[in-house]
């Protein structure tokens, strides 16, 4: 029969090994520079990638400007700065409309669309023309798509 005595978990020894406050300290010192680090690197990837998602909206909606130019044998008259210009293409609905406000202005022979970044990427603007002709401002983190 076991004695209460045995039940009992023995003492630490005094040399347990464990971690002492300063090393901890220099732990969360040591991750708190890591994510400092890291933390505009990965801004900078998530909006590199909203841009590379208004460039995939973009090039969506020449395709249904073609579309509409295969149809008709001209592309839709729209003219620039009109308001919802691209509320007739029903067919395209943007991703990255939280981030940037879309633009078309067209004849019947040609068209312009344009992305202009909202707030954090005010800076970024992509454009892309009936001849393919892509262009974006550097702060878009792409030169060419």
């Amino acid at each position: 029969m076991l004695n209460k005595k045995s039940r009992l978990k023995p003492p630490c020894p005094p040399n347990a090994a464990g971690f002492t406050l300063v090393e901890l300290m220099i732990a969360v010192v040591v991750a708190g520079i890591l994510a400092a680090l890291a933390l505009p690197a990965y801004t900078q990837y998530i909006s590199k990638s909203r841009a590379k998602g208004a460039s995939a909206d973009l090039a969506a909606l020449a395709l249904n400007l073609e579309n509409k130019y295969q149809l008709q044998l001209s592309y839709p008259v729209i003219e620039e700065g009109a308001a919802n210009s691209t509320r007739q293409f029903s067919a395209w609905a943007p991703t990255q409309a939280d981030y940037f406000s879309y633009a078309v202005r067209s004849d019947a022979n040609s068209y312009t669309l344009s992305a202009r970044g909202k707030g954090s990427m005010a800076d970024c603007r992509l454009s892309i023309n009936q001849a393919n002709t892509r262009t974006a401002t550097p702060a878009c983190g792409f030169s060419t798509w």
